[in-house]
């Protein structure tokens, strides 16, 4: 197999192994839902309202996100939650946390060995971890005081 071909496999398998980490949004429906909202027009709280009626149970996480930073990736929790939430009419989320996610190692490699009165080795090697954050909270509708 030749250098090329291998680089080309290794790279595909990186690839396929960064789509099966997939974006991961899922809500549980415990209220009536209401006509979808845009993302932006959703607020964050983090104690109740005065009034508010519930919409959902929702959950997000950064995993297939590119964010590498903390920040990054907490950016990325809170804008799945903020699509998950505007989808079912919610102008609110009250945040309830985030965890860390435990890490994925993925480990590739691959060689070459021409012998023919001299040795010629080409190696190409790649580990990496995928680590991630997860959050959840209530989709809520927060009525006009």
């Amino acid at each position: 197999m030749s250098l090329v071909r291998k680089v080309s496999v290794f790279t595909l398998s990186l690839v396929c192994s960064s789509l099966l980490v997939a974006c991961a949004s899922s809500s549980i429906i415990v209220g009536i839902v209401k006509p979808a909202l845009l993302p932006e027009q959703v607020k964050i709280y983090r104690h109740p309202p005065k009034k508010y009626s519930e919409i959902a149970i929702i959950e997000s996480s950064s995993d297939g996100s590119w964010s590498f930073t903390a920040q990054g990736k907490m950016d990325v929790v809170i804008q799945r939650l903020k699509e998950e939430a505007a989808k079912h009419g919610a102008n609110g989320i009250l945040f309830q946390g985030t965890v860390n996610e435990n890490g994925v190692s993925m480990v590739t490699n691959t060689g070459t060995t021409i012998t023919s009165n001299a040795t010629f080795c080409i190696g190409i090697g790649g580990s990496y971890q995928i680590t991630g954050k997860s959050g959840n909270g209530m989709a809520i509708f927060v009525e006009e005081e």
